[in-house]
């Protein structure tokens, strides 16, 4: 049978990296196992493990270290102190949004002249808008704070100086070549910024410049702490490397969120059918981000930022469930969009053939044609590119596959493209309608010409071989302190060789497996394989064949066991 997904098992250790392994596996009391995960991830001396598994705030970096942090913060105290009028202005994504509600909550609680502003995704687009620029002068707000985006906006930042409104900048992207005419850039990735962690979410940058304000002022920084919650789930959400002091902020932050969420995480998590108490970056990444996310896409992110700020359950539970019918309109979108999509391709033969897909409706709705094209790589493992009308044009959101730059595939056909910005994974652009088959065509010729063969099929990255007599309940326990597990310190994926089915595989609702596994005498594991239906004649052949999955702890009445959530099989 035809593999669809290539393995990609790292090296074992060897020579000096094997001798620090087992030199962190005796002094820590662990198995080799555990201790090669640790050396994996850049772990190897008994100091190392122990800030890895007890981390501590005490451990983040002085929010002094940022660029600019100083002048920010005077000019900020000196605002508060004049009683000036301040508006915070964020994205409109996850990100943007803890980010607003974070900086407004804590601003409010001792300065009545601030407001917020979220551009609307449709009519003003990314970043700081010349919209928004007005009606910080029609207000007369004398500073603006901009909370993950600015670091592009120069040309509107220089407008609003002329207006005499001062900007902070807190942004994570990465700069251009020269950086907006604002008071302050707070932006770990300026060339000139020698803070330590470049990785800060656009809801972190605004956190530390809180806790910079705390400390300047003398107020307490548990105020800042407990925003760390909703910086957490920008972290989660924005897909950031989970190290470093984004493992610290998001180490706290879920304990905020399983313990004591705020009214509006509270009833977030209620419509999304999640309780506190046992959360992980997966639960927010899966439950709550589409949610906040949802808002300005269907509708406005402000709703999202109102909800966020609540501190009233019962009214909190009341915008939760409008928010909640907006994910849904948005799922809806998503699914009936998707199927459009996959039938386009599915029924033109020189699209099956392609290396890339670049698909247009004018009626599809623009909030979700990103998602769409991310669904569509699920089933066609290549650079996607999905269309829709706007404003008399045809704008488009991509997504790559791992290994191929996409901006640098859409850079070569800049000419029939009116804009266009991204990073190598994701990008938007607009172009005129009647240029889409030209540009498909251009696209394709690109993406065949660069694409590797490796590159069009699926992979699955794979810690290490374990042997299941390797697996026990103390394994577990230590592999579940490495959490949370998020980009860079991912749930460690297992690829365990030579098992037999220890009874006939159970057939759940017609498509999954449930599989009990053993190898050489080993003791029995239960295996849940989603959508694997297709193995089951070779697995019930009675020959070895090889797992590739995670561990997952599984309670059913208060029982506790270890089961293997399989992410593919091969049949020897």
């Amino acid at each position: 049978m035809m593999n669809l997904k290539r393995w990609i098992v790292r090296e074992p250790l060897t020579g000096t990296d094997a001798a620090v392994r087992d030199e962190l596996a005796e002094a820590l009391k662990i198995t080799q196992p555990l201790a090669e995960l640790l050396v994996q991830r850049g772990i190897t001396t008994y100091d190392e493990a122990f800030h890895f598994f007890r981390p501590k705030l005490e451990d983040l970096h002085n929010p002094f270290q940022i660029r600019d942090m100083d002048r920010a913060v005077e000019r900020l105290h000196k605002a508060v102190t004049n009683q000036e009028r301040i508006l915070v202005y964020g994205d409109y994504d996850v990100d943007g949004s803890t980010a607003v509600a974070t900086f407004y909550d804590f601003l409010r609680r001792f300065h009545p002249n601030v407001e917020y502003y979220i551009p609307d995704r449709y009519r003003e687009g990314y970043g700081v808008s010349w919209q928004g620029i007005d009606y910080a002068s029609e207000n007369a707000f004398s500073l603006i704070v901009t909370l993950d985006c600015g670091i592009k906006s120069a040309d509107k930042i220089d407008e609003a100086q002329n207006r005499g409104i001062d900007v902070i900048v807190c942004d994570h992207h990465l700069p251009g070549e020269t950086l907006p005419p604002a008071v302050a850039v707070l932006d770990p990735k300026r060339s000139d910024c020698e803070y330590p962690f470049k990785e800060l979410t656009g809801c972190g940058i605004g956190f530390k410049l809180v806790l910079a304000y705390c400390m300047h002022t003398g107020m307490p920084v548990e105020i800042a702490y407990s925003y760390l919650d909703l910086v957490m789930i920008s972290t989660a959400a924005d897909i950031v490397p989970v190290i470093g002091e984004n493992r610290i902020l998001a180490y706290f932050g879920l304990q905020q969120l399983n313990e004591k969420p705020r009214p509006g995480v509270k009833a977030l998590l209620d419509v999304a059918g999640l309780a506190a108490g046992d959360l992980n970056i997966t639960n927010v990444v899966f439950g709550l981000a589409p949610r906040i996310n949802a808002a300005g896409r269907i509708e406005h992110a402000r709703e999202a930022v109102r909800l966020l700020l609540t501190e009233d359950l019962e009214n909190a539970r009341v915008f939760a469930q409008q928010i909640n019918r907006y994910n849904s309109d948005r799922r809806n979108f998503d699914s009936s969009i998707t199927e459009q999509a996959l039938e386009m391709i599915t029924r033109d033969p020189w699209l099956q053939n392609a290396k890339s897909t670049v698909l247009y409706d004018e009626n599809w709705h623009k909030g979700v044609i990103g998602i769409v094209a991310s669904r569509c790589i699920e089933h066609f493992h290549r650079p996607t590119i999905i269309f829709t009308h706007s404003n008399g044009k045809a704008t488009g959101s991509g997504r790559s596959v791992p290994g191929f730059d996409l901006y640098e595939a859409i850079e070569e056909c800049a000419d029939l493209l009116d804009q266009f910005g991204g990073h190598t994974f994701a990008a938007g652009m607009t172009l005129a309608v009647e240029k889409i088959e030209e540009f498909r065509r251009r696209f394709e010729e690109v993406v065949s010409r660069k694409i590797t063969p490796e590159q069009l099929v699926p992979c699955i990255h794979i810690d290490l071989e374990l042997k299941l007599a390797d697996i026990s309940q103390k394994f577990y326990n230590v592999m579940k302190q490495m959490a949370p597990f998020g980009p860079q310190n991912m749930t460690p994926v297992f690829v365990s060789h030579g098992l037999k089915l220890n009874r006939p595989a159970f057939v759940m609702k017609e498509k999954h497996l449930r599989l009990e596994v053993v190898q050489n005498g080993s003791p029995a594991y239960t295996a849940v394989a989603f959508d694997a239906i297709r193995h089951l004649e070779n697995l019930e052949s009675g020959k070895p064949f090889s797992l590739c999955y995670t561990l997952e702890e599984n309670v059913f009445r208060n029982n506790r066991s270890l089961q293997l959530m399989v992410k593919d099989i091969r049949c020897e």
